[in-house]
């Protein structure tokens, strides 16, 4: 332990702790702007200086350690009046028309220079702004950045694609896109880590808030909206709700109060992706000789986008099947545009993810397959639904509590649970075993899919076949165990991979907390959800076995496989 003194209070610490962190452990929050534990702790933004007794220089607090005897002053009056010049100057580079900021009310410059009083600035302002693609799924704008690095860091270690980089020197040092590219031309796989990880408003995603009211607002168009699994998690939260408040049932209810015609559950086409996939496996299961094994899920965009550009040699080992995104984008536009007998070119599609890179997924021209334009016309992420929510003056604590609409509402628990990572695995395990067995296995046989480490390993009894399985989360992790494939040191037979670390529940396009990473807060929220279900298991759905019976015929059918399955040869990153 190493015995300290802050703001002269005593402080006993274990050896290595920083000073940002022994001043947090007593209540003392030493503000910063550019820290990420673990991730970046290289003190570029300096807005963490505190005053060590002896010393004229002022020292930073996220990356020096405590050490026996020192004196520190976190608020000493050269500590403000260096911490205001500092925030300052950044802001003499940073576009502050808040107001008209994604992250106004919850951006870290802006609330630092609120708590320091920057009322006024000496320093003349000099903006740089930069040309971008407007149609990209991730928007960056040069004029907010604050070059805090975390954008580079977190896709160089927790990603590994190397996206962003530094460019420039001296005072015209900024973040742009590495190698000189631009965005569309980078191997970028559109996962949003660098966004929720932004302290500002310099990365967003692409907002389609305007085309979806407008598409509400023309009495021609019928609209129908589709929510994921990972956002019943957490769209409350921006909206300063509590989660026994922000329940999914309230969800469905304020979505008819902003107008959507039909109001439907993407966990019921992951129902439809379970029965599509797992029939799909257990074929290349019998004919190991053709098939290409392991089976990687195809669910996740942006580990699509990631094999794609980094590792084209295992496309083929995709499933074929769409995402539960697309294959409710094409079930929408045909057998519900048949059965409620309403003209396909008349519905504009709509989905709620937790995700930016469905937006590119949506964007794909053999995302078409109903025939009516895109299967899926416009994504909103999470913050873009609340946004929408607080734009309408809605306040959902008023609203009763209402269920989905039939029959594309109806969903399993094994649906609810692909938002988690493990969640697609064990959906499709339950079934699986159903299809070999012709019996259900205990709902919770494949737990051993959940959790939170980065890569797990396990074997399955399935009908006398052992099932070698892996889950993985975060593409840096994903990338290790595609490597361990290729050097043979791992053998699998179906793999889950999704992008974002922890899965959908920390997506790209879920809510933003400055420092905290919520996924394994929001996962056990649809656990719950799948252990309160009649039904867990995909295939037991009765709205999905009736499509199949009224529409589909049978999983893989000619008809199953022109709407429900993709050729991911089809577009080029």
């Amino acid at each position: 332990m190493v015995n300290l003194t802050i703001n002269n209070r005593p402080v006993s610490v274990p050896e290595g702790t920083t000073i940002l962190d022994a001043a947090a452990g007593i209540g003392i929050m030493i503000p910063h702007l550019c820290y990420l534990r673990d991730i970046n702790e290289i003190a570029a933004c300096r807005v963490c200086q505190v005053e060590l007794q002896g010393k004229e220089k002022l020292i930073t607090a996220c990356n020096n350690k405590v050490e026996e005897g020192m004196v520190i002053f976190t608020n000493s009056p050269k500590v403000r009046e260096t911490r205001k010049t500092i925030v300052r100057l950044i802001l003499s580079q940073h576009d502050c028309r808040c107001a008209i900021c994604v992250r106004s009310g919850n951006c870290e410059l802006q609330k630092i220079a609120n708590d320091l009083g920057c009322i006024e600035n000496p320093y003349n302002g000099r903006i740089e702004h930069n040309d971008w693609n407007p149609e990209f799924p991730i928007i960056r704008d040069n004029a907010k950045c604050i070059k805090c690095m975390r954008c580079i860091q977190v896709c160089e270690k927790i990603q590994t694609l190397h996206v962003w980089d530094v460019v420039n020197t001296g005072s015209r040092t900024t973040v742009d896109v590495a190698n000189g590219r631009k965005i569309e031309h980078a191997d970028c796989a559109a996962c949003g880590q660098c966004v929720t990880h932004c302290p500002v408003g310099a990365l967003r995603e692409k907002d389609d808030i305007g085309k979806v009211l407008a598409a509400l607002n023309d009495p021609e168009t019928i609209t129908v909206v589709q929510v994921a699994p990972a956002v019943r998690t957490a769209w409350g939260e921006d909206l300063g709700m509590p989660g026994d408040v922000a329940t999914e049932k309230r969800l469905a209810s304020v979505l008819r109060h902003i107008g959507f015609d039909y109001v439907f559950d993407t966990n019921f086409s992951a129902d439809l992706t379970i029965m599509e996939e797992g029939n799909e496996f257990i074929e290349r299961l019998k004919n190991p000789d053709k098939s290409r094994l392991p089976m990687f899920t195809s669910c996740c965009p942006g580990w699509v986008r990631f094999v794609k550009s980094q590792y084209p040699e295992f496309v083929d080992n995709l499933s074929t099947a769409k995402s539960p995104q697309q294959m409710f984008g094409a079930v929408v536009k045909s057998y519900f545009a048949k059965k409620a007998d309403i003209d396909p070119s008349r519905i504009c599609s709509v989905s709620i993810m937790p995700c930016t890179a469905k937006k590119a997924e949506a964007a794909y021209d053999n995302m078409s397959s109903a025939g009516y334009g895109q299967d899926v016309d416009y994504v909103l992420t999470t913050r873009e639904f609340a946004r929408l929510v607080r734009g309408e003056a809605i306040i959902p604590e008023a609203l009763p509590e209402e269920d989905f609409d039939s029959p594309l509402g109806t969903y399993s628990g094994a649906g609810v649970i692909f938002g988690a990572t493990g969640g697609v695995m064990e959906a499709a395990l339950r079934s699986a075993f159903y299809l070999v067995t012709g019996k259900n296995p205990d709902a919770d046989a494949f737990s051993a899919v959940r959790g939170m480490n980065p890569w797990k390993e396990a074997a399955f009894n399935v009908g006398g076949n052992e099932i070698r399985t892996a889950t993985v989360h975060g593409l840096g992790n994903t990338r290790q165990l595609l490597d361990a494939i290729k050097r043979g040191e791992v053998k699998y037979d179906f793999v889950e991979v999704m992008a974002c670390p922890g899965g959908c529940v920390g997506g790209g396009g879920q809510p933003i907390r400055d420092g905290q990473e919520l996924a394994k807060d929001r996962a056990p929220i649809l656990y719950s959800l799948d252990r309160s279900k009649n039904i867990r298991f995909s295939h037991e759905n009765p709205d999905v076995l009736k499509m199949y019976e009224e529409f589909f015929e049978k999983p893989n059918s000619p008809v199953a496989h022109k709407l429900l399955h993709t050729d991911h040869h089809a577009w080029d990153m």
